[in-house]
């Protein structure tokens, strides 16, 4: 063709071109090879800017529900989302892959907040929760920019109450001995019990903390991981402050308000649409999108809104 006369001069046969593709295919296989990061993301916290991508076999396909050495329960792998794509490009199939490994059943559902409010994880969860079907049977309430690198993680049922799976020994930045955030299991019936989380946290931080006074109010104990020697580098942290900045704005009286415990409010009050259901796969790796629209009662909480 004429490009490629231009680029090589003189007679082309059919040899060297043959070689030449051949050249070109082991190049862009190398470049792959060097680019990405093998089995999973590297340990080691935090990364500067768009955060390295795995280089993922494929995915593999859930059992057929027959299937023993699976177990009977299934998980829902709920995921409050909004405009952190690269991230979520890299947690499907590496959370895809890391459960297929440890044969627990599950499902992920993205929970994509696509209204002018601000930010509510714990209404997300909530809508997550009540969306996520009577096929599943426990959930995850899973950060999106938190991947777990320990295979020795548990994240089969909980029957014996909530399982923080990111404890505070084990979490790259948050210590403190009642943090339940960043990856938490419970069974649908213990969630019931505490009525969800309280559907007042607009913004960043404190819906976890009043979440823990909600598992001790319904009796429940919180459990933790045992033997699991990685400490700090147990889980890679997706979130570069610099680069995405967290909205940690307090308005009116949402500092005060955030701090008591919301004994009326949460599964039972939450307000919100489903703006519509997408079925995807992520580098062969199946879930569910949810673009879901929440709803604000500005009497209520009046920092729903910057305004």
């Amino acid at each position: 063709s004429p490009p490629l006369r231009r680029l090589f001069p003189g007679r082309l046969s059919a040899f060297p071109l043959f070689l030449l593709a051949l050249l070109l295919g082991f190049a862009s296989l190398l470049w792959l090879q060097l680019s990405c990061s093998g089995e999973g993301p590297a340990p080691g916290g935090q990364h500067r800017g768009v955060p390295r991508q795995p280089c993922p076999p494929p995915a593999p396909l859930q059992p057929p529900e027959e299937e023993p050495s699976w177990g009977p329960h299934r998980l829902a792998l709920l995921v409050p989302f909004r405009e952190r794509f690269e991230e979520l490009l890299a947690f499907v199939p590496y959370m895809h892959r890391f459960l297929s490994k440890k044969r627990i059943r599950h499902h992920i559902f993205i929970l994509n907040q696509v209204d002018h409010f601000r930010f509510n994880r714990a209404s997300l969860i909530n809508v997550g929760f009540l969306e996520s079907g009577n096929d599943t049977d426990y959930i995850a309430m899973h950060d999106v920019d938190l991947l777990p690198l320990n295979e020795h993680l548990d994240y089969s049922f909980p029957e014996a109450g909530p399982f923080h799976v990111a404890s505070p020994e084990l979490h790259p930045l948050y210590h403190y001995q009642t943090y339940v955030g960043g990856i938490l299991l419970l069974t649908k019936q213990h969630y019931e019990l505490c009525n969800g989380m309280s559907n007042r946290f607009w913004g960043w931080g404190r819906e976890d903390d009043e979440f823990y006074r909600r598992i001790k109010g319904a009796g429940l104990q919180v459990r933790r991981p045992s033997g699991i020697t990685t400490g700090y580098e147990t889980f890679q942290h997706l979130h570069d402050p610099a680069w995405r900045k967290r909205d940690q704005k307090r308005i009116a009286a949402q500092k005060q308000e955030q701090f008591k415990v919301d004994r009326e409010g949460g599964l039972n009050n939450v307000r919100y649409r489903i703006e519509s259901r997408t079925e995807l796969s992520v580098a062969g790796a199946p879930c569910t999108v949810l673009n879901i629209l929440l709803d604000c009662d500005t009497n209520e909480t009046p920092w729903c809104t910057f305004g």
